[in-house]
């Protein structure tokens, strides 16, 4: 089977593009060009690598398995030239993290501090929610993934990197908010504002009430927690979100933590990565990066 590297990366770039004039303007050719190259590649497959649905290219599963293959040579590759810079005392490369949404909060900060140490190395930051990023992670496009109750299902180097407090959250104009802790019975009465289901603090909130045996009147199910904290400040309901949302604090934009008996839940963000993976010089760079400052976040918190 006769194909290129270039041929590969440019049909990689189809493949996560979905179109054949966005991979040629990604891999910088022409469309005729790329119509070509792709062609070429099909014909020597032998197979049907792809078929065009409403102007959308859907891989077969033919496809499917040489984007799989193109993906992991381009990885090999590019930790190759990582390493003979690292030899050559350079710092270049690519580093592609996927992070949940509620990470958002501190994660360009750490991602800022590499950059400034690193200023030559490009970075693609993908903030999903936990579905998303679990599904990235399955399909390991990326080299680091930062979230919240990890998939057991997976074969995982798995690292805890903070506290992620899941806190329930009320009007500022509430009396629970002016009252001492109160039990979880006393909010049956109230309706709930939850993230979707699927993301981790929904996951760790169903847990906890199903521990519980408390069922939640939800009132809506949003997919941010922005939107969870203006709709609680809006007065619809309560809320369960991650302090992280508030910026670590007790009140922000209208909404304040209610003192409820089992909260904070305890949960911790994770930095995870594939057991059998071979972190290439930049993804190895930035985790040690992501270790020290958290380390150093440690050493400057104040004693309880």
């Amino acid at each position: 089977m006769n194909i290129t590297f270039r041929q590969l990366r440019l049909f990689l770039a189809l493949a996560d593009t979905g179109s054949v004039s966005a991979a040629a303007k990604a891999t910088h050719v022409t469309q005729p060009t790329a119509s070509m190259q792709l062609k070429e590649v099909s014909q020597a497959v032998g197979l049907p690598l792809y078929e065009v649905i409403g102007r959308r290219v859907h891989l077969t599963d033919v496809g499917r398995e040489l984007a799989a293959t193109a993906r992991a040579m381009t990885v090999s590759w590019e930790s190759f030239e990582q390493s003979v810079d690292a030899f050559k005392g350079l710092s270049r490369g690519k580093l592609r993290v996927a992070v949940v949404s509620t990470a958002k909060y501190f994660m360009p900060r750490l991602i800022g501090g590499f950059c400034k140490k690193h200023p030559a190395i490009d970075v693609a930051l993908e903030i999903l929610n936990r579905d998303g990023v679990v599904r990235r992670l399955r399909e390991n496009l990326d080299d680091l993934y930062i979230m919240s109750m990890p998939p057991a299902d997976m074969d995982l180097h798995d690292e805890v990197l903070m506290p992620n407090p899941i806190v329930v959250i009320a009007p500022v104009s509430d009396p629970l908010t002016k009252s001492p802790q109160i039990s979880l019975n006393d909010l049956a009465g109230h309706r709930f504002i939850l993230r979707e289901p699927g993301s981790g603090t929904r996951m760790a909130a169903d847990q906890h009430f199903r521990k519980m045996r408390f069922h939640p009147d939800v009132r809506l199910e949003l997919g941010s927690n922005e939107a969870v904290k203006e709709s609680v400040a809006g007065g619809l309901g309560i809320g369960v979100v991650s302090r992280h949302a508030l910026h670590g604090l007790d009140k922000e934009n209208g909404v304040r933590v209610v003192d409820v008996e089992g909260f904070p839940l305890p949960s911790a963000w994770h930095m995870v990565h594939h057991a059998g993976q071979k972190l290439s010089p930049v993804a190895l760079a930035f985790r040690q990066h992501v270790l020290a400052q958290n380390q150093a976040a440690k050493r400057r918190a104040p004693a309880r």
